[in-house]
């Protein structure tokens, strides 16, 4: 995930005060330096850390705070405020509405990840069922209008440039004309950057904005620059009515921090956050989830999200049938799989669960998961029908493993591997063995009355134990927000 180790660091300072016997003025103090460092480490400006700082004493005066009050859980919450205050610009951007031509521009300087980011921005709406378009109005870099004719190919959206013409404003103007016959809902202008701000490139946004008339300007910047930001992003107001920002390179620089809290000083709202060069590394950048995945503490709500996108709803009753029943085949196995792909990067989709540090998940480590799954699916290719739909993995002789590493092209240690991934698997699942589903119905009013007490019916005995018992389940409902996620995540999602 984005800013692992301002994260941890962050993280590790709160639980360091968590496992302190008292908290006095000393413990206190050793966590906000312990925080002031990790943010400063980002490049956050002095003066928001010392504010931050100051607002936390304020808040938490531990004089004043009367016995019995839970004091960790005060500063932890006032921690939490503190960074979400100093993040949010405190102002909503324009979002496209959906049947509703929109024209959105994109501006920045040269080498920030404008024409990836465009593209980026098309695949994320195209895939909540938009109709994006790309336009490439970029005629002062060689190679731009081949690069996001490349990058639209592969994600299979319809884009516009020429060869041959230079004047970027007769371009943009043709192609928005041009996919607005088309009836696409949502055409995106991606211009010309320059090294460094010249009034060329302040002059030429400005004609191509004013013969597009733009309904958003979005300024795409590089995260590496770290608080130089500021400038940068007041830059670009001034020029050009610039309604938000993207903020790109997060996932390769230490300076991101100090970038996001810059761009939200000027009163800019970052919409979207790039955290690598493939097409799905984009995220949508909400300041109350991200910070508190940032601290650890998880983002249910996004993780729901991820798993109605991925699970169609008509398959979720289905998928909870199997699981009730306690019956786990190598085909579960593989649709699982399939799911977790579809998700995204898993260290983007683990960050959302409560207690996932980010730093557990390197990103080297992530991508050696997602590459490890692909070769498991690969020998799962190569079985027969009888072996991927029968539960007892006996079947596996070795004459069936040999064949079933020669059809994929493995090793047959590695097949072996599998098949204990999938044991252990099957073990886990087991324990879902009696998970009672509740009917159709019933399910409304299931999730209207929902509270603990009937949870732990519904949960399976040694789940109920493996989450902590009824204390632990009512901590966990409280962060899932509403009991209406907790019957998504179930299936029950009306």
């Amino acid at each position: 995930m984005v800013l692992a180790q301002l994260g941890g660091s962050i993280s590790r300072a709160i639980q360091q005060m968590s496992n302190a016997t008292i908290i006095d003025e000393k413990v206190l103090n050793e966590c906000l330096n312990e925080i002031t460092r990790a943010l400063l480490q980002s490049d956050v400006q002095f003066k928001l850390v010392r504010d931050m700082q100051t607002n936390i004493k304020k808040i938490v005066n531990l004089d004043d705070l009367a016995a019995g009050h839970n004091k960790r859980k005060i500063i932890q919450q006032a921690i939490f405020n503190e960074l979400c205050k100093m993040l949010d610009p405190g102002k909503p951007s324009f979002t496209p509405k959906k049947g509703k031509t929109s024209v959105v521009m994109f501006v920045g300087l040269q080498g920030s990840g404008k024409t990836t980011t465009c593209t980026k921005y098309a695949y994320y709406h195209q895939k909540k069922g938009w109709k994006p378009a790309l336009v490439c109005a970029d005629t002062f870099r060689a190679g731009a209008f081949d690069q996001l004719k490349q990058n639209a190919t592969k994600a299979k959206i319809p884009f516009y440039g020429s060869y041959m013409e230079s004047d970027p404003v007769k371009i943009a103007v043709e192609g928005v004309e041009r996919f607005k016959k088309e009836n696409c809902d949502l055409i995106i202008v991606d211009t010309s950057g320059r090294h460094k701000q010249e009034a060329a490139l302040f002059e030429e946004m400005r004609q191509v904005s004013e013969a597009t008339k733009p309904d958003l300007v979005i300024f795409v910047m590089d995260s590496s620059i770290g608080q130089a930001a500021f400038d940068q992003a007041q830059a670009f107001k001034q020029s050009v009515a610039v309604g938000a920002v993207i903020v790109t390179k997060m996932d390769g620089h230490a300076k991101g921090g100090g970038a996001l809290s810059a761009v939200a000083a000027t009163k800019s709202p970052v919409i979207f956050i790039g955290t690598g060069e493939h097409m799905d590394e984009f995220e949508v950048f909400d300041v109350k989830p991200f910070v508190s995945r940032l601290l650890g503490m998880g983002d249910w709500s996004g993780f729901m999200d991820k798993i109605h996108e991925v699970v169609p709803m008509d398959q979720q009753p289905e998928l909870l049938q199997k699981l009730s029943e306690g019956n786990f085949t190598l085909r579960i196995m593989y649709e699982q799989f399939q799911n977790i792909l579809k998700m995204g990067p898993i260290g983007q989709v683990f960050s959302m669960l409560p207690g996932f540090s980010a730093e557990l998940m390197p990103k080297g480590r992530e991508k050696e998961s997602q590459a490890k799954i692909k070769r498991y699916m690969t020998m799962m290719d190569s079985m027969t029908n009888e072996e991927l739909d029968s539960p007892n993995p006996k079947l596996m002789n070795e004459s069936r493993m040999m064949r079933i590493a020669r059809g994929s092209g493995r090793h047959i240690r590695e097949v072996m591997e599998m098949l204990e991934e999938y044991k252990r698997l099957a073990k886990i699942w087991s324990k879902m063995k009696g998970l009672k589903i509740p009917k159709k119905g019933e399910m409304s009013a299931l999730s209207r009355n929902m509270n603990a007490q009937h949870m732990s019916k519904v949960l399976p005995p040694q789940m109920l134990k493996q989450i902590g018992g009824m204390g632990g389940l009512q901590n966990l409902m409280k962060q899932m927000g509403s009991a209406k996620d907790m019957m998504g995540m179930f299936g029950g999602g009306e």
